[in-house]
């Protein structure tokens, strides 16, 4: 098999130190035959992603690699006989890429070996895999999984709060000065929260097995880690739904600011056209050219005339006034 680093999907091999640090690999053919725990991480874009994960890890299972690989994985945890399958999802940090477009961040983890794949880049796993380099990340298996899934929270958490402070800008402008356009504004950030929840909530069952599965790097202070990170899940799903809920209210706001504003302008226009109502039907009668109009030839007739229509228009403003019409 040709393992070199310009054609293989190998993105990075990493042998943990178990004191925060490692040593790294460029390709395949450097790896040792080692008891220490070893992170592998492939791009599944290569073509010969496929059969290099087949080749380095020869007892896994069709069925993991096409879960593995599956395009439209959903957040799970299965427990199988030589490993543990673990697809979750995380914020897509990437340049021009949508929050809610979310990543999936696909793991199997034996007693001493991690393969990762991805499709696109997780800033939460680089992060990890960075930390390594710096001789400040995780010690042991466990401690690899519990961090990129703490980091997969702490982001979706993140993208939460600032939808969360989106909708107080929202709801301030609304109380304000309500326009139709924060109808579409307060639409993206439900539509945001929905698609958020679709992967978010999945992943809390996921996260439940997940700590209910027992080998060599579980439990003790792993599994309270696991405990942590789930109640973070659980809490951010209650924002999720409070997010959707605000939003529903608000937007109930603005329809009855627009509503009432509506009304008002209208209200505006029946009391105008009721001033001029009258005035119209004078200037109507007396603009007919028959015989008999009174003051056709007096020439302070306009005048008077005028007259008595801006004392008309005094009387029906004093009537609105004492019928509390306006």
């Amino acid at each position: 098999m040709n393992t070199d680093i310009s054609t293989s999907s190998l993105i990075f091999a990493k042998e943990l130190d178990e004191a925060g640090g490692c040593t790294a690999f460029k390709s395949l053919s450097e790896i040792p035959k080692s008891a220490k725990p070893l992170w592998m991480h492939f791009d599944a874009n290569q073509p010969t992603a496929r059969e290099e994960m087949q080749n380095a890890f020869p007892d896994m299972d069709e069925h993991t690699l096409s879960a593995l690989f599956d395009v439209d994985a959903r957040p799970r945890v299965l427990k199988l006989e030589n490993g543990v399958l673990i697809i979750l999802r995380g914020i897509n940090h990437n340049e021009g890429a949508e929050p809610e477009d979310m990543i999936g961040v696909r793991l199997w983890i034996t007693n001493s070996r991690i393969i990762s794949l991805r499709y696109r880049k997780s800033k939460a796993l680089m992060t990890v895999s960075e930390s390594l380099d710096t001789k400040t990340g995780p010690k042991n298996i466990g401690e690899v999984v519990t961090q990129i899934s703490q980091l997969l929270i702490r982001f979706i958490e993140t993208s939460v709060n600032q939808l969360d402070e989106r909708l107080d800008e929202l709801e301030s402008l609304v109380l304000e000065d309500p326009g139709r356009s924060l109808r579409h504004n307060i639409s993206e950030v439900r539509i945001s929260a929905v698609l958020l929840r679709r992967y978010v909530a999945p992943q809390r069952e996921a996260l439940t097995q997940l700590r209910l599965i027992e080998m060599d790097w579980t439990g003790g202070k792993i599994n309270r880690r696991l405990q942590e990170i789930q109640d973070g899940m659980i809490r951010t799903i209650e924002n999720l739904d409070s997010v959707r809920e605000r939003s529903q209210v608000i937007m109930d706001e603005l329809a009855s600011a627009l509503s009432e504003k509506l009304n008002r302008n209208l209200y505006v226009l029946s009391v105008i056209t009721a001033i001029f109502l009258p005035l119209g039907f004078l200037t109507g009668l007396f603009g007919i050219n028959i015989g008999g109009m009174p003051g056709v030839e007096n020439q302070a007739a306009f005048f008077n005339f005028t007259m008595i229509l801006g004392v008309l228009v005094a009387i029906q403003i004093i009537l609105f006034k004492i019928f509390k019409w306006f």
